[in-house]
């Protein structure tokens, strides 16, 4: 490891030791591949979220991709500086991106070490190996203001997938399709009915992009599972992020993440092109997959779906701030992001006694999405309330410790935050059915089965914003600033009974379910 003498820490670079067994010196031989993140040669910035907030979504105008890449891209006399570097420490530019802001580069772990003042350990956890560091990373003065972000050197699993099923039942036997008293599970398609989606479209014209850090799909499966549901097959194409690659490993494993999110989306919106950007489990390949899909100028998705997260303590504070500065730039071309809250009520599945709230979900760039329990009758929802259903799950929701209260949750009633003196955005904004026990009737590895979780209600609102773009003509974008100008008007279903632990519903916005469900009819004609 090289020597700290004029070199300074890379700011809130610093990572807390990986949980597992530390078993030894990574082999210095072996082969690491990072992503630096460097400024932005802006001088004036993206977009506040007041200034987007400011506009309803047909009255804004949004960036091209090319523009975004002109005004907001790296600067070329920045992405000379970091070849510089990585030639003085023996390491290879893999790849260039000034769109981005991203470069890839590779080395020997003794090089990485060197380059970055860092020890490099192996851990084991849960049955897996992986590379790990703890304290900050270190970069040359000259570096300094540069580099905003290495992403890499340690590739511990970051996020888990939000999606549960039902503790103690059985896979179903087939789809069901027909509407059915008091039912156990719904069809997407059932749901969009439950929900007052706007008719008239499928999402044509449309692209609805999805991040997946696990897993994969098989053609014939959606083949049959859409076949099923009598709606044609939606255009659903692979893109490989980091080495990442649809890879189906069994129906117990993420391929349950994958399908749920590309059947919810297509069966609601089947006239959208799904594209499906695959990448490692860890924080850059999380982050590379977001950017890559933001500035996708082939695909042009105009909705993102992200139902991965770990609790805002299990990220660094430079991952968390490189995502919503990518969230931010979807924002700028007029992407909506929809995140799921979380699947482990107020404490997101932290044993510390304390609530905490789901990231990427927390970022005020998201639309943050909690989960219900709804039962029905026919097509009308006979009761809706906070999905908390003992031994299989409760919504995630609260207060972030990362990110400061929005102007547009201002006036929300939002509680303190748990952090003493700050005031942090409430999760999440906008809900849905989530519970196994009302869960998605789904297809995953040619096996049927029931489904839910918050995973489920970020592709069902992400469905939604492509019904709605589709019917507008226009990105509606941004959403959040806007949607809480129209809570009251009848937009949504107002959840007031129910806790998910620490939070208790009520009238208006709560930590729970936001401003609750969708009204989707009402709610494109408000917009």
């Amino acid at each position: 490891m090289a020597s700290r003498k004029d070199r300074v820490p890379l700011p809130h670079s610093d990572r807390q030791a990986p949980p597992g067994t530390r078993v030894g010196p990574v082999d210095p031989n072996e082969r690491v591949e990072i992503t630096l993140r460097l400024r932005s040669r802006s001088k004036t910035g993206l977009p506040s979220v007041q200034e987007l907030g400011a506009k309803l979504p047909r009255d804004r105008q949004y960036l091209k991709r090319e523009q975004l890449s002109d005004l907001h891209g790296a600067d070329p006399n920045d992405v000379d500086k970091i070849r510089a570097f990585a030639r003085q420490y023996g390491l290879t530019v893999v790849d260039e991106s000034p769109a981005r802001r991203s470069i890839v580069l590779a080395g020997t772990a003794a090089a990485m070490a060197n380059a970055f003042g860092v020890e490099l350990a192996r851990y084991e956890h849960a049955g897996r190996s992986f590379r790990g560091r703890t304290g900050q990373i270190f970069l040359p003065a000259e570096l300094t203001g540069i580099v905003e972000g290495v992403f890499g050197l340690d590739d511990r699993p970051q996020a888990k997938p939000h999606f549960r099923r039902l503790e103690g039942r059985g896979r179903t036997s087939a789809i069901a399709v027909a509407p059915r008293e008091a039912p156990v599970s719904y069809t997407p398609p059932q749901l969009a009915t439950l929900y007052d989606f706007p008719t008239g479209a499928a999402g044509q014209g449309q692209c609805i992009g999805i991040i997946e850090l696990g897993g994969g799909y098989k053609s014939t499966d959606l083949n049959t599972y859409f076949g099923q549901l009598k709606l044609q097959t939606p255009d659903v194409v692979a893109v490989s992020v980091d080495g990442g690659q649809n890879a189906p490993s069994g129906p117990d494993g993420p391929d349950a993440e994958v399908d749920l999110d590309i059947e919810v989306a297509g069966a609601v919106a089947p006239g959208a092109r799904i594209v499906v950007y695959f990448a490692p489990n860890t924080d850059r390949g999380f982050l590379d997959a977001v950017t890559t899909a933001v500035h996708d100028s082939t695909n042009n998705p105009t909705v993102l779906s992200i139902s991965w997260g770990a609790p805002e303590v299990d990220w660094t504070a430079q991952a968390m701030t490189a995502m919503d500065q990518a969230f931010q730039e979807a924002a700028a071309v007029g992407v909506t992001v929809c995140c799921a809250a979380g699947d482990s009520g107020a404490s997101d599945g932290v044993q510390d006694g304390r609530p905490h709230v789901d990231f990427p979900a927390s970022s005020p760039f998201a639309l943050g999405c909690g989960g219900t329990r709804l039962s029905s009758s026919g097509t009308d929802i006979m009761s809706e309330v906070v999905w908390n259903d003992p031994g299989d799950g409760a919504t995630g929701g609260g207060i972030s410790q990362q990110f400061p209260l929005p102007s547009w949750q201002a006036n929300a009633g939002v509680p303190p935050s748990p952090t003493a003196g700050f005031k942090g955005r409430g999760i999440p904004d906008v809900a849905g059915d989530a519970s196994p026990t009302t869960g998605y009737a789904v297809l995953v590895d040619g096996v049927s089965t029931v489904i839910g979780g918050t995973s489920a209600v970020a592709p069902l609102w992400a469905a939604l914003c492509a019904l709605i773009n589709q019917r507008k003509g226009k990105p509606v974008g941004h959403l959040n600033p806007v949607l809480y100008r129209l809570a009251g008007q009848g937009a949504f279903h107002d959840i007031t009974q129910g806790t998910n632990g620490d939070y208790q519903a009520g009238p208006g916005w709560d930590p729970c379910t936001g401003l609750g469900s969708p009204d989707g009819t009402k709610l494109m004609n408000a917009l």
